[in-house]
């Protein structure tokens, strides 16, 4: 089984080629990141990114972030696990989740009116399902997204942990409490750096603003304190509650909070000043952990 600790990479890989994402994930890997992880929406399949960059690499985990339940059939799923769990030599974490409505039935066509219960079942049909092909030495972790209490429970109960996203060290506390102490735990952590307050929180307003159309981190970040002014105004006291900017000392203290809090494993997205997608690789540099 993968070890799940240290400091990872989140990023979104859409606008890198083939070559590039090699190349990024060869660098971070030397960096001394212990997990890439590869998030689905309407760009690359996960999957098959997995693949080509753990061909690329020795020694880096590849992590999904999430797939979502309704891109593909429990049967596909537990065959994709077992397929990058051998591939990669034990390099590979399945993180699951019920994703968004809007992308779920605006764009995907499906039923999202249950989603609890549709993670429940595909689970368990995930555990049930046939595998013929080489299995990997050891089965790879399942981490669900989880937010509130009852997806925690379920990532407690049915999986090997959760990836929150969009949250907190509050978050991760609370997160621990529900997991459990055995249970995995890498929450996502937003970062920025960048050292003027003005320059800081414009940025991170217009990367936090799509988020903040989606009710499931609306709701969980009511529970967490904040009020609906703080959500619709995207407010200083959010702003600097989900982006951690400053210079590296100042992003490090908060990692480490939701290290203290009780994550196993801290995944950072380095945004970028300008706004684009793409990782800032001069903060990936500048936060190294060697």
């Amino acid at each position: 089984m993968p070890q799940l600790e240290g400091i990872g990479i989140w990023t979104w890989w859409d606008g890198l080629s083939a070559r590039e994402s090699a190349e990024f994930a060869q660098r971070v890997e030397s960096l001394g990141y212990t997990t890439a992880w590869i998030p689905e929406a309407t760009g690359s399949h996960p999957f098959a990114l997995a693949a080509h960059l753990a061909a690329a690499t020795s020694t880096l985990n590849f992590a999904t972030g999430i797939a979502n339940i309704y891109g593909r059939d429990a049967v596909t799923t537990r065959a994709a696990q077992m397929t990058l769990g051998e591939l990669t030599g034990g390099r590979f974490i399945l993180g699951l989740g019920v994703s968004h409505a809007p992308l779920v039935e605006g764009v995907r066509g499906h039923d999202y009116s249950r989603p609890l219960s549709a993670m429940r079942t595909y689970l368990e049909a995930m555990h049930a399902a046939p595998y013929s092909g080489p299995a990997p030495t050891e089965e790879p972790p399942i981490l669900l997204a989880a937010l509130r209490e009852k997806m925690l429970g379920l990532a407690r109960d049915a999986a090997s942990g959760a990836h929150p996203y969009f949250t907190t060290p509050e978050h991760t506390e609370r997160a621990r409490a529900i997991l459990g102490p055995d249970r995995l735990l890498a929450p996502e952590q937003k970062v920025l750096l960048e050292n003027d307050p003005t320059r800081a929180r414009e940025a991170a307003r217009g990367h936090m603003a799509g988020y903040l159309r989606l009710p499931n981190y609306r709701n969980n970040l009511l529970t967490l304190g904040f009020d609906e002014d703080d959500l619709d105004n995207t407010s200083d006291r959010l702003v600097d509650a989900i982006v951690a900017w400053g210079d590296p000392s100042t992003i490090q203290a908060r990692i480490q909070a939701h290290l203290d809090a009780g994550a196993n494993h801290v995944c950072i997205q380095p945004l970028r000043p300008d706004g684009q997608r793409d990782p800032h690789l001069e903060a990936v540099e500048s936060l190294a952990p060697r």
